[in-house]
């Protein structure tokens, strides 16, 4: 039987931004498949570019400083960079839903939680003014907010940090998207908060069978709700495969630094934390060859020279890198 086509399909994505210095590209020619149902991760530290992705993947990039460069954004079939910017507010929300960071500023302040989340379905699905209050409150208690009914008169500034996120988690998947994606949405919660939460998102999202890209920078997310693992550095996916063997056996010397930079609990006592040496390259004068070369360990003469392209590497994993000299 033949496999089943992408929920989304990127590729050669790239994203410029106008500054003083002249033009950044933030995402340099990025492409990958999302299945349906499947959980994606885009790691990398601060800078990488992987919100810039993810914004795109809704275009949320603004235009101006921003600017879509190249590539195509296939959602279920349809280029949304083809698309003119009014037919785009029917498909937010619908189609794709976006989970921000921070959901304080996400929502509306001066709206109730009813408010809002009733706004979204009856645009989107259609619902009745009872309707929609009635499915937003079993949105809620989905996801395990207690007394629904009575926390849609509240305020967002009334909630705590981990109910308002469980609030834009039902706000997300309440109409039922093809494609959610998920911005560092347990970044501002505490550990066990964050548990809770992620345990939440990972049942709604096999539940109702969306397909998952979350943006983030904790490795332990990542290891715990993602089935593949996209690793990006200065704009570029360095690395990509399942999520176990880029742990188990990550190829990219980034990859690698990456993982051992993760604190451990260890019986010895560290003299310091592992780094990864030397620093990003300024965005605005990227070098002629790999952009990792100067802070890589593995390092030959070549890889100043030329970028290595994003190929195959192994028999019988899926897992692909960009490096002329991986583990």
């Amino acid at each position: 039987m033949a496999a089943a086509p992408p929920v989304l399909r990127v590729r050669n994505l790239t994203v410029e931004f106008a500054t003083d210095a002249g033009i950044v590209r933030a995402v340099d020619d990025v492409s990958f498949d999302v299945a349906g149902d499947e959980t994606v991760a885009l790691v990398g530290e601060s800078g990488c570019g992987k919100t810039v992705t993810g914004l795109s993947l809704l275009r949320l990039v603004p235009e101006p400083p921003g600017r879509y460069a190249g590539g195509s954004i296939e959602l279920a079939g349809r280029d949304l960079l083809a698309l003119p910017g009014e037919a785009l507010p029917a498909i937010r929300g619908r189609d794709v839903a976006m989970i921000f960071q921070e959901p304080m500023t996400a929502l509306n302040p001066v709206f109730t939680i009813g408010t809002q989340m009733a706004d979204v379905l009856r645009q989107h699905r259609g619902l009745s003014r009872s309707k929609a209050r009635a499915e937003a409150a079993a949105m809620l208690a989905a996801v395990n907010i207690p007394d629904p009914d009575r926390r849609l008169d509240d305020y967002p500034h009334q909630l705590s940090g981990g109910m308002r996120q469980r609030v834009m988690i039902a706000m997300a998947l309440s109409c039922r998207p093809r494609l959610l994606v998920a911005d560092e949405p347990t970044t501002a919660l505490d550990v066990t908060t964050q548990a809770q939460v992620l345990a939440e998102f990972r049942r709604l999202q096999q539940e109702f069978r969306t397909a998952v890209i979350l943006v983030t920078h904790d490795l332990g997310v990542v290891a715990e709700t993602c089935t593949r693992a996209i690793v990006m550095y200065c704009g570029s996916i360095v690395e990509s495969g399942p999520t176990a063997e880029l742990f188990r056996h990550p190829r990219h010397p980034y990859t690698r630094g990456l993982l051992e930079s993760v604190p451990r609990v260890r019986a010895e006592r560290l003299p310091e934390l592992p780094v990864i040496p030397g620093r990003v390259p300024d965005p605005g004068r990227l070098p002629a060859g790999c952009r990792f070369a100067d802070r890589c360990s593995r390092v030959q003469s070549r890889c100043r020279d030329a970028r290595p392209p994003l190929q195959p590497v192994g028999a019988g994993v899926p897992v692909s890198v960009a490096c002329f000299n991986p583990w």
